[in-house]
């Protein structure tokens, strides 16, 4: 599905249903150099289970047109002008990573819009290391090959992945190449910078009434489940889901559990 967000093509996926205005709609955010594809189990599921799935491209990625931005505010106000594209109904707002940051600042600016939330990998401050920025402005590889290993458990290499079919790591590495390729203006360091940046995070929490969910990595060492603690902290109705063996790249190494989650969630 294309839409047009300030004056740019956004692509959203929407799990190979057509949209429709009569059905609740849940939105769902990727992370830093990622696109919608990260979502590739839940999102065709729950689109086949009676919801609409709106997987977006965030600017400069995977599909979409235009720059990418350079802060969560700019993109939460980019959310909510899709979301008014898209038809203007309350959505359900699924993120990870980045993308939770961006689904917190959209329900703290545009809370009419936003029906539930589930934060998925998520941590508030999301400080980024030096290192790492450093290696995403200069050495881009290199960067994907330090995010690539410290967002995935041991149980990601074995034969008994819960992802048969597909070599996790080997997909995560391709992808985030692959938006290299497609946007060579330092994409992983412009996301980087904008989660780093952010700070509004507590206040936007404290101001969030809709249902939430934390979906938490139990050995993420991306955002490992004590950074979520200030949030958690902020939203006291929120409930959370640790999963066992599981990094950063949830959808990914533990897909079922992670659907299991969501749709439940959904459901309620």
């Amino acid at each position: 599905m294309l839409l047009t967000v300030h004056d740019h093509i956004a692509f959203c996926y929407t799990g190979g249903k057509q949209f429709n205005p009569g059905q609740a709609t849940v939105v769902f955010l990727h992370g830093a150099q990622n696109d919608h594809s990260v979502w590739a189990l839940q999102t065709r599921y729950i689109a086949h289970h009676g919801f609409n799935v709106l997987a977006v491209d965030l600017p400069g990625h995977g599909r979409s047109k235009g720059a990418a931005l350079t802060t969560v505010e700019q993109m939460a106000d980019w959310l909510i002008a899709l979301l008014d594209a898209a038809g203007g109904q309350k959505a359900m707002l699924v993120g990870h990573s980045m993308g939770s940051l961006i689904a917190l600042e959209t329900s703290a600016r545009a809370p009419e819009k936003v029906s539930k939330l589930a934060l998925i990998g998520t941590a508030y401050p999301m400080k980024v290391s030096d290192t790492l920025l450093n290696a995403a402005r200069d050495e881009e590889q290199t960067a994907i090959d330090m995010v690539n290993i410290w967002s995935h458990t041991s149980i990601a290499h074995k034969p008994s992945c819960p992802g048969p079919g597909f070599y996790v790591m080997g997909g995560s590495q391709r992808l985030m190449q692959r938006i290299s390729k497609i946007n060579p203006d330092k994409v992983f360091y412009t996301d980087f910078s904008a989660c780093n940046a952010y700070a509004n995070g507590e206040q936007a929490a404290q101001a969030v009434s809709c249902p939430t969910l934390f979906v938490l990595g139990k050995k993420d060492m991306m955002t490992p489940p004590k950074a979520a603690a200030t949030l958690r902290t902020a939203i006291p109705h929120s409930k959370t889901t640790l999963i066992e063996n599981c990094g950063h790249s949830l959808m990914a190494e533990r897909g079922d559990a992670v659907l299991t989650a969501l749709f439940d969630f959904i459901k309620s």
